[in-house]
């Protein structure tokens, strides 16, 4: 054995080498406050109590197209059910078709003509049916 190997008074217990401390290690001061725990990185939820951490996180603000986009703000100020608003939007989707069918599909014979034309009826008939759904889903004004 060499001289160096003999010389070595490492106890089994320990590590060979002491282990290394970060010095700047992030700290997350994000905290509960509901709990008061510490909130783990990326965590939208408190893993002790369950509370949501979304506000603090700053994901609830909406700016723009996002806020003129919302759901339930959209529900809200119509006052509307979600079943009729999603109805109103198939009825308009609907409409949409029905009226793109004319310019996507041309006609060369009165057979092409007449076949466009029950399309666009057929995509009419949905919208209609879909905006009555809406209609009759509505909320009533309590």
């Amino acid at each position: 054995m060499s001289e160096v190997a003999r010389n070595i008074s490492q106890e089994y217990w320990r590590p060979a080498q002491p282990p290394r401390t970060m010095m700047n290690a992030p700290v997350s001061e994000a905290v509960c406050t509901n709990c008061g725990t510490e909130y783990a990185l990326g965590a939208r939820f408190c893993h002790v109590c369950g509370a949501d951490r979304e506000p603090q996180m700053g994901l609830g603000r909406s700016t723009g197209f996002t806020r003129m986009m919302d759901f339930d703000q959209i529900r809200e100020k119509l006052g509307m059910s979600s079943a009729s608003l999603v109805l109103l939007v198939v009825g308009c989707a609907c409409v949409l078709a029905a009226l793109l069918t004319g310019v996507i599909y041309t006609a060369n014979t009165v057979l092409d003509w007449q076949a466009v034309q029950v399309w666009r009826i057929e995509w009419m008939l949905a919208a209609l049916v879909a905006f009555v759904a809406a209609i009759l889903l509505k909320k009533t004004p309590a």
